[in-house]
């Protein structure tokens, strides 16, 4: 079965408070009619942010009976202070499994994460966790939306967030790279990668840390609408960096031809059917 990229991890970023609101609502209110449990964790005051949610008689009902929840930022990830990956995807997880133990089919999360990316040193352990908990997401029935405002942090940021989600408003980020299964040993791969996404490209692929198997790393690329010559020279390095192969499974015929014009030992190129 080839696994939907559209299973509900979202970068959605934004430079109108109103559209946020307007993309949560939704986001939240698919949610509830799924079954799931739903936080809303807010940057700001949780009182304005109840009153908004409140107009929305399906979320003020949910509210009122406990099956939404609106929660401030430092009860839920380190304020000011830079993420640990794993804890939090752990912390994540342990708030699943109570939404399912109180009955509820899964957990949805509408995050407002910008102050926790405003640091070089924040940014790179977020867009890291990022990765680790769209594996988790893959396995599990969590689901999130991740907020940043563009008027408070640069394009550059923006990108390297956006690239680490599955779906994204963005246009920032010329291609994705998502977890395709909750082991880390596949990803899936959408968009452009030329020499404009050069850089980000590198970098996204080092901060998603992907794990071979038997030695050899796969990307499962079905979105994937073009890539150059050095995108595959990077995708090489990057797998010898860890002793690996690599496997690129894309509808692209030109890029396995390119590949073996490159004749990269180590690298293929699968055209998918």
């Amino acid at each position: 079965m080839t696994p939907s990229t559209t299973y509900g991890h979202v970068c959605w970023v934004y430079d109108d408070p109103a559209a946020l609101d307007q993309a949560a609502r939704t986001f939240l209110t698919a949610g509830l009619a799924a079954g799931e449990r739903l936080w809303y964790v807010t940057a700001g005051p949780v009182e304005p942010v109840v009153a908004r949610l409140t107009t929305t008689p399906a979320l003020g009902d949910a509210l009122a009976r406990g099956a939404a929840e609106v929660v401030s930022l430092p009860d839920t990830y380190p304020s000011g202070a830079v993420v640990d990956g794993p804890a939090q995807v752990r912390a994540y997880a342990a708030a699943t499994e109570a939404a399912l133990a109180a009955g509820y089919r899964g957990l949805r999360v509408v995050a407002e994460a910008t102050p926790l990316v405003r640091t070089p040193a924040q940014l790179d352990a977020f867009t890291r966790y990022e990765h680790l908990v769209d594996r988790y997401m893959r396995a599990r029935p969590f689901r999130a939306m991740c907020a940043y405002d563009r008027r408070e942090i640069d394009g550059r940021a923006v990108a390297e967030l956006a690239c680490l989600h599955p779906e994204t408003n963005a246009v920032e980020a010329p291609f994705q790279l998502f977890a395709w299964d909750g082991t880390g040993h596949r990803a899936g791969l959408t968009g452009e990668l030329d020499e404009t996404g050069e850089e980000l490209f590198v970098t996204a692929l080092e901060r998603a840390d992907l794990r071979p198997v038997d030695g050899r790393l796969v990307l499962e690329a079905p979105g994937l609408r073009f890539v150059d010559h050095r995108a595959l020279l990077r995708l090489r390095e990057y797998a010898c960096r860890r002793n690996s192969a690599v496997l690129l499974r894309s509808p692209l015929p030109a890029a396995a031809r390119l590949a073996a014009l490159l004749d990269l030992p180590g690298l293929t190129v699968e055209v998918a059917r």
